[in-house]
């Protein structure tokens, strides 16, 4: 018998969700990450509809993720910049586009790869803060504070 009266999972995964979740938002971010601020580059760099990506630029802009900045006063004209909260997203970019690169990629392989400042090719990894291994879901279980 299902328990119809349980409540959802309060969950920080559910609440980022709810303003990154949807495919627009993601590519919006990953566009200012990749230097492309300005609204008609977006558009063009994502294939988004214009006012699809109009709402999501404006929840990001509310969400203090991006921030909007004025770069022509005629036409009034608009670029994002990335706020401390849109640049943590970063991780989470890089990480996904691991999982698309080693899933989805296919013969011709990742279309883009990044390079690290040392020089290498950047491969995305998410490791224990404190011991350095590497992040299993077999190795972790949640805890209640």
């Amino acid at each position: 018998m299902v328990n119809v009266s349980a409540q959802p999972r309060a969950c920080s995964i559910a609440r980022t969700l709810d303003i990154v979740g949807e495919k627009w938002a993601l590519l919006a971010v990953r566009e200012v990450l990749l230097g492309d601020r300005r609204f008609d580059e977006m558009v063009r760099r994502t294939g988004a509809p214009r006012d699809t990506l109009a709402a999501r630029l404006r929840t990001l802009v509310g969400a203090g993720i991006l921030e909007r900045r004025p770069y022509s006063e005629h036409p009034a004209r608009f670029e994002y910049v990335l706020t401390d909260a849109g640049r943590d997203l970063y991780p989470v970019i890089v990480t996904l586009m691991r999982w698309g690169d080693r899933y989805l990629a296919g013969d011709d392989g990742p279309p883009l790869v990044l390079e690290h400042r040392c020089g290498h090719r950047l491969e995305a990894q998410v490791v224990c803060q404190a011991c350095g291994e590497p992040l299993r879901a077999r190795d972790t279980r949640p805890v209640s504070l």
